[in-house]
């Protein structure tokens, strides 16, 4: 049985009237969520509960802005497909690296703000609630990892953005912040947050989806590791090395068996994005009511005729050379990706191609029949498949990474030969470039390639228009960033400077 957080989506809907004497008196919006609401507890969890909310909506928020799917379309193992090329023109910008101030995915600035916003409540609002201390803490951390969560995001897509730890007041103007000067706030903040929070390393039963020490580590060190931050290098290897450790968490044997509903929150789950099928009432008119997800019909497989998975949209098809490269006893090749003339030659399904249609497709989140047994609203909008954000392999491999860069001991070669291991594959040495060859062949779809290859430097000679079957544009150092929203430049009073495109 599927165990979630319980999201709400609005939580201040009651409350808004209150009585008198003399006649019925209207408050504020802003009076009840600044004084009335927080007064126990109960009600500080309910607006936890609301800043784990944003989550969920990445997947879509009036745009298709998958935050896997959009990080890897701007690499090289996932084109981004569709009906055409005028179809969804921010995902195909984005791919492209044409992206502009009018066509960007905006939604994804929206929604992590929301949560930063969200977060930020629970922070300032803890003090003065009379509760047990511990509890405290733990809400108050938890708030503060989620708070660093989205302006992670925030950071890696736009650098340049507005930075503040207290929620802003009219006119809602902040100034804008340098990238490293996000990074060195965000990171103060996830470490008080690490240290003073008292967080399990992982989540209780029933818990599943709350953060945990052990996700807060792996939030820190892919940070750390993108900042190319050596100075704390040292840390997050020990941070790794207490995970692995720690003995709660494990690889599995069936990799193809991760992607499953019945391999989530398995033994390898670190954190993952809670969605549901059952009593889901996610719809087109309300995407942020609880419910699952409609990212398995967007990479599903168009005109689908067959038994197996459901009919689908056709975007991110996975390119042959990311196929091609597993070695052919690599069970993650098969385990990850459908080779559908295999497929269909085992079972004799067949799919209408569409844009970019390539005969692969990413078997890690295509919608399965069934997937959203029990749905209220719209089929397509809740499918149950959880996001996977954290994985214990990459533990590992991280602290194999972090050992190689001389951030301290250990054997860089059994973390990084544990994952080949598993994939069936032999033992190669523990270099960096054999570590980032390994992400590379272990995490496709799950949006980490194209940060991997900003952050070491890999970009410009790999995502170039000559390697790329569509691009005629080469990523170069001002594609790093994406430009910030018009939207919000025209709000901002002339605060915002836009990045460079």
């Amino acid at each position: 049985m599927k165990r979630i957080v319980l999201l709400l989506s609005m939580i201040f809907a009651l409350g808004l009237y209150s009585c008198s004497d003399d006649f019925l008196v209207v408050e504020s919006k802003d009076s009840i969520l600044e004084s009335d609401y927080y007064n126990s507890a109960e009600r500080l969890y309910s607006g936890l509960v609301a800043a784990y909310d944003p989550l969920q909506w990445f997947d879509y928020f009036y745009q298709y802005n998958s935050l896997n799917m959009v990080s890897d379309i701007m690499a090289d193992d996932i084109y981004c497909g569709g009906s055409n090329e005028g179809d969804q023109p921010i995902l195909v910008k984005a791919h492209y690296y044409t992206a502009t101030a009018t066509d960007v995915p905006n939604m994804i600035w929206t929604t992590a703000y929301s949560g930063v916003n969200r977060s930020n409540i629970i922070i300032a609002k803890a003090d003065a609630i009379e509760m047990d201390a511990a509890t405290k803490a733990l809400y108050v951390a938890e708030a503060k990892v989620l708070k660093a969560f989205y302006y992670n995001i925030l950071w890696k897509f736009w650098g340049n953005i507005p930075y503040y730890d207290q929620n802003l007041s009219f006119p809602y103007i902040c100034d804008q912040m340098p990238a490293d000067e996000v990074y060195t706030n965000n990171i103060a903040t996830l470490e008080d947050a690490i240290n003073n929070g008292g967080l399990p390393m992982k989540a209780a039963y029933g818990k599943e989806g709350h953060v945990t020490k052990a996700m807060a580590y792996m939030l820190f060190t892919e940070m750390v590791l993108y900042q190319n931050d050596e100075s704390r290098y040292g840390k997050a290897l020990q941070y790794m090395k207490e995970i692995i450790d720690s003995g709660q968490y494990s690889l599995v044997s069936d990799f193809a068996g991760l992607w499953e509903e019945t391999g989530e929150w398995g033994p390898e789950s670190i954190w993952e994005i809670n969605y549901i099928s059952e009593g889901g009432v996610r719809d087109w008119s309300a995407p942020i009511a609880t419910g699952g997800s409609v990212y398995p019909v967007l990479t599903g497989i168009p005109g689908y005729v067959g038994n197996a998975f459901c009919d689908g949209w056709g975007f991110g098809p996975v390119a042959a050379s990311a196929y091609e490269m597993y070695d052919q006893n690599d069970i993650r090749r098969d385990g990850g990706i459908l080779n559908f003339s295999k497929h269909a030659t085992e079972t004799g399904a067949s799919y209408t191609a569409r844009w970019q249609d390539t005969g692969y497709f990413l078997l890690k989140y295509i919608g399965r029949k069934g997937g959203n047994h029990g749905y209220t609203a719209d089929p397509n909008m809740n499918y149950g498949n959880n996001q996977r954000v954290y994985r214990y392999a990459e533990t590992l491999l991280n602290a194999a990474e972090l050992i190689v860069r001389g951030a301290g001991a250990g054997s860089a070669e059994a973390y990084l030969n544990a994952i080949r291991t598993r994939a069936q594959v032999p033992s190669v040495a523990a270099t960096l470039d054999n570590i980032i060859d390994e992400r590379h062949l272990e995490f496709v779809g799950e949006g980490k390639r194209y940060w991997d290859l900003v952050r070491t430097g890999k970009a410009a000679s790999v995502l170039t228009g000559a390697n790329h079957l569509y691009r005629t544009t080469d990523w170069s150092a001002n594609k790093k960033y994406w430009p910030i929203p018009q939207s919000e430049i025209d709000r901002s009073a002339g605060t915002l400077t836009q990045n460079p495109y």
